[in-house]
């Protein structure tokens, strides 16, 4: 069955869209959700118009990314945290704490989950993280961890 996409569905395609799918799945789900519309052959407006905000839409949040990563990557950040005299930490460093001190010092919402750590950082010292605001859009952030 063809239909247009209303909404962006996950490995299907974005708003405008005009994709055929299994009848079953349009009927039980995509259309009663509003996640989808069936295509006719008036909809070819309809979908024009749903790709164009979209993109509109993703171009602003693409933009918006950008000026937030320009902020985070201004300046290092700092952590600080217990560590011995060899500069071991006593534990780690990890995503959540780097997500922590950015919305601390930027003031906006950062999740723990776009913070990308190979491991979680168990050494003073400064290290490099890198954070992916949009799958558009990475910051490298400095972390400099400092000894409490």
């Amino acid at each position: 069955m063809k239909i247009v996409l209303q909404k962006e569905v996950e490995k299907l395609g974005v708003p405008g869209d005009v994709v055929s799918v299994a009848d079953g799945y349009a009927r039980n789900y995509l259309i009663p959700k509003g996640f989808a519309a069936p295509a006719t052959k008036g909809s070819a407006k309809n979908a024009e118009r749903l790709r164009r905000t979209h993109d509109q839409k993703v171009q602003k949040v693409v933009l918006e990314a950008q000026e937030a990563a320009s902020k985070l990557t201004a300046a290092p950040l700092k952590v600080t945290a217990k560590a011995g005299e060899e500069g071991k930490l006593f534990g780690s460093v990890t995503a959540a704490d780097i997500a922590k001190e950015l919305e601390a010092r930027t003031g906006a919402t950062v999740d723990r989950r776009t913070v990308h750590l190979a491991e979680p950082i168990r050494t003073v010292g400064t290290h490099e993280v890198t954070i992916r605001l949009h799958p558009e859009v990475e910051a490298a952030v400095t972390v400099e961890v400092v000894a409490e």
